[in-house]
């Protein structure tokens, strides 16, 4: 499986909603989320979020965007990965998301409503994360691996073909402050070529 090539400058990306602080650090880009961010719609809790801070630039057709970044979280619903929007109802977040005292790898899938997928990773905690979204056919495919090593299957994604969307990396930080994320890589390149 061939991975994305081209480096994402940081200056490419327009924020959904401006973090705390995003300061770049050598080639890293550390983001301090704001208390409260998040992004959710409706399902099972009624309420719908859309404070999170993502990073985006246009993501076409046959192409993949992946986001390495460290996930040193600690309090519940910490969080980032890779976010696709098209726009406030339809949108995709898929990374790592501290919850009832683990590290979960996982995606939300919104088209109207929300749903959210886990699975635990307790040993991905602190560690390098990377997190690959690539976009063909009618599907987005949803892959992660954790410090270089070979990629997992995380989510297949019904996506429309003639969306507009736009991607990049995400975080958020639904119930505290001082959250800051470590962002090491954000790059861009074909799609892959099969799903297996």
């Amino acid at each position: 499986m061939t991975r994305p090539r081209a480096s994402t400058q940081w200056s490419d990306g327009v924020w959904t909603h401006p973090p705390v602080a995003a300061r770049e650090r050598g080639t890293d880009l550390q983001v301090t989320a704001v208390e409260g961010s998040d992004a959710w719609r409706t399902t099972s809790y009624g309420f719908v979020h859309e404070s999170e801070h993502a990073l985006l630039a246009p993501f076409e057709q046959d192409s993949a965007v992946e986001v390495e970044f460290t996930a040193a979280f600690s309090q519940q619903f910490d969080q980032a990965g890779v976010f696709v929007r098209v726009d406030a109802a339809r949108w995709v977040k898929a990374g790592v998301e501290f919850a009832d005292g683990l590290p979960q790898l996982g995606a939300v899938v919104t088209d109207g409503a929300s749903d959210w997928s886990v699975a635990p990773v307790p040993d991905w905690l602190g560690r390098r994360v990377l997190i690959r979204v690539s976009r063909s056919g009618d599907a987005l495919t949803v892959r992660a691996s954790v410090d270089g090593g070979e990629l997992q299957l995380v989510r297949l994604v019904p996506f429309a073909p003639g969306l507009v969307a736009h991607a990049g990396p995400f975080v958020c930080a639904p119930t505290r402050s001082g959250l800051t994320v470590a962002f090491h890589a954000w790059r861009t390149g074909p799609a892959d070529a099969a799903l297996h």
